[in-house]
């Protein structure tokens, strides 16, 4: 991807960050791959009846595909221990129906809910039927219905667009066909941050998605770049030049005070991410000579180095459960490694098949989202640490990338 920058808004900077944030790759050493096999329960949906409505049907075959992609589930046609019953139906362009889940070993029900949605909303009444099943069943929380944002190129234009987190319902979030950046969710799904090309600069931007209102949350001098928030949903995390090379800093959103996280005369800092706590950030930094993942305390002065494996490593991503995915280059291409804080070990996820780039969890800190580069093409697929197999998300022609999934 080519950029042009304004020599007025430092551009030597700008590209520098730049290269952090979207252009680095990681050389590896040893790392340990992992594919450990989740235990699924075996689960019957043979209960459950619908009629010949589209709404109806197409309720039934989300709920199915849902319950196979959480990975926690083997779909049993008789014999299951656990049996989904009741029905689904359609009527005056609306679904109607009820949701019974039981355990067939102790006959205990574990889920009893009312089905009630319009005919266009089919979907999404399945999204959340699936998760409720999850939760009934297996105590965790399902992400059927939550949403994933990209960065979309096609036909040399790029924007923002939001999927459901099976790939449906793929929509454009934006229509300025500029070089748009690191799309994050703020809280909930209401809006989203991301830097943006479509001024001429790159600045940091809030876009809400029910008014399209936009507000800019940065616009200093030089780069504003990789904009996140963080778990209280009061500030962000965001990388800037405006003092010389870019460095991390803070700014809290109601009073607009700027807080300089980093000091680094002749390195820069790139692609933040808040620890569930809010306490700490971890980061990418070439102060020791190739890209790094580091992790600072928001208040503190000193940052640890996280990654020794490779030369480079990038786009680190906290989970809810304190992991960290990160993209690393091993063997020659791009892979998918985590960092378990607990154990302090790295694995791998990704087989060497292509480049994999561009990790983000999901809210049950068991799938990734993901870029799969193969054949100069790029695409969205989801990856599950328990190791079912890589799922592709997006089908749609153009390039697919910089994901982000939402909390819920």
């Amino acid at each position: 991807m080519r950029l042009e920058f304004n020599n007025r808004r430092q551009c030597v900077a700008g590209v520098v960050a730049l290269g952090l944030c979207v252009a680095v790759r990681v050389h590896g050493a040893d790392v340990e791959i992992v594919k450990q096999g989740s235990i699924k329960t075996a689960l019957s949906l043979k209960g459950m009846r619908v009629d010949a409505q589209a709404g109806s049907k197409t309720f039934l075959q989300v709920l199915e595909a849902d319950l196979k992609r959480s990975g926690w589930f083997e779909m049993s046609a008789g014999g299951a221990s656990v049996a989904v019953s009741g029905s689904c139906r359609g009527s005056d362009g609306r679904l109607s129906g009820q949701c019974n889940v039981a355990n067939t070993i102790t006959g205990k029900t574990l889920l009893s809910q009312p089905l009630r949605a319009t005919a266009t909303e089919a979907r999404q009444l399945a999204h959340r039927t699936a998760d409720a099943i999850v939760k009934a069943v297996k105590g965790v929380p399902g992400i059927a219905s939550t949403q994933i944002v990209m960065v979309g190129a096609r036909v040399g234009r790029q924007d923002l667009y939001l999927c459901d987190a099976d790939g449906g319902r793929l929509r454009r979030a934006t229509h300025d066909g500029a070089v748009c950046l690191s799309p994050t969710w703020g809280q909930g799904v209401s809006d989203i941050l991301y830097t943006s090309f479509h001024n001429g600069y790159p600045d940091a931007y809030r876009i809400n998605l029910g008014g399209g209102r936009r507000t800019r949350l940065a616009a200093y001098p030089g780069l504003n770049s990789g904009a996140v928030l963080s778990p209280d949903g009061r500030r962000i995390a965001v990388t800037l030049s405006k003092d010389g090379n870019p460095d991390l800093y803070v700014k809290d959103l109601k009073s607009g005070v700027l807080s300089r996280i980093t000091r680094t005369p002749y390195a820069a800092e790139a692609s933040p991410s808040w620890s569930p706590d809010g306490r700490q950030l971890v980061f990418v930094s070439d102060r020791s000579g190739r890209p790094q993942l580091y992790v600072q305390a928001v208040h503190g002065k000193t940052a640890k180095r996280l990654t020794y494996e490779g030369r480079e490593n990038a786009a680190p991503d906290w989970a809810s459960d304190g992991r960290i995915a990160y993209s690393s280059r091993r063997g020659g291409v791009y892979e998918i490694c985590l960092y378990d804080p607990v154990s302090r070990r790295h694995s791998q996820l990704t087989d060497g098949s292509a480049d994999w780039e561009d990790p983000s969890w999901a809210p049950d800190s068991r799938h990734i989202v993901c870029t799969r580069t193969a054949g100069y093409r790029s695409h969205l697929y989801i990856l599950d640490v328990l190791g079912d197999p890589p799922l592709r998300l997006t089908t749609s022609e153009g390039d697919w990338y910089s994901p982000d999934w939402s909390s819920q």
